[in-house]
């Protein structure tokens, strides 16, 4: 299996200059520890994940360095964690240099770039722009819906496809908070839905696909965002 077959998209995404009230907002609602940071041209400028809120100072968490580690410290890092604790915007805080991949990049070298780095999320690049992203649950998420039986070449990616496409068509669907994957004609539903009733018609829509044979609902309800 290939990026593509498994990656979520499109992808949730936010801008150098989105306040870091906002990003940590969509953390929240979205149900993701990171997002991708896109430039007015959809070109990858950086990401930012939960790690990089973790120091701040609304939640006099900043780091406090004890005065004999101070002096070990140079200005340079002193002044590099003021800005992780303070800065308003994303681009002061996100990491600039992206570990990314093609959609067609085999599934066992995005798990050994997930490994090597120590990262949760690789985002899929495809001329210059950023078409998707795999995530560590996307693996996992592949690995259950493995089948024992040969594919069909060809017709589970087409499947899918078509399956996403539809969804992304439709009104209700919040596409954004969804993935599928497809072996042997057998979709397996991953993500959140808003409401049972999104739920059921995401299902009826993955079971009126041509080609589908089965379809496995694995999707959970939203927790809706208290701001507590």
């Amino acid at each position: 299996m290939r990026a593509r077959d498994v990656m979520s998209s499109p992808v949730i995404a936010v801008m150098p200059s989105c306040p870091i009230e906002e990003v940590a907002r969509t953390l929240l609602e979205r149900g993701v520890s990171g997002v991708p940071v896109v430039d007015g041209q959809g070109r990858l400028v950086g990401i930012v994940s939960e790690g990089d809120l973790l120091h701040r100072a609304e939640t006099e968490t900043e780091r406090r360095r004890s005065w004999w580690l101070r002096l070990l410290a140079s200005d340079e890092v002193l002044a590099a964690e003021y800005t992780k604790a303070h800065a308003r915007k994303v681009e002061d805080v996100m990491t600039r240099r992206v570990v990314t991949a093609g959609p067609d990049t085999e599934l066992s070298e995005i798990a050994m770039l997930l490994e090597q780095h120590a990262i949760k999320r690789v985002p899929i690049v495809e001329d210059g722009q950023l078409v998707g992203i795999v995530s560590r649950a996307n693996l996992v998420q592949a690995v259950a819906s493995a089948r024992a039986r040969a594919p069909v070449a060809g017709s589970d990616a087409k499947i899918r496809d078509q399956l996403l496409a539809h969804l992304r068509a439709q009104p209700w669907a919040h596409t954004l908070l969804l993935n599928a994957t497809v072996t042997d004609g057998v979709v397996d539903l991953w993500g959140m839905t808003n409401s049972e009733a999104e739920r059921t018609a995401i299902r009826v829509a993955a079971e009126a696909t041509p080609g589908v044979h089965r379809v496995n609902d694995h999707l959970t309800m939203r927790r809706p965002y208290t701001g507590l």
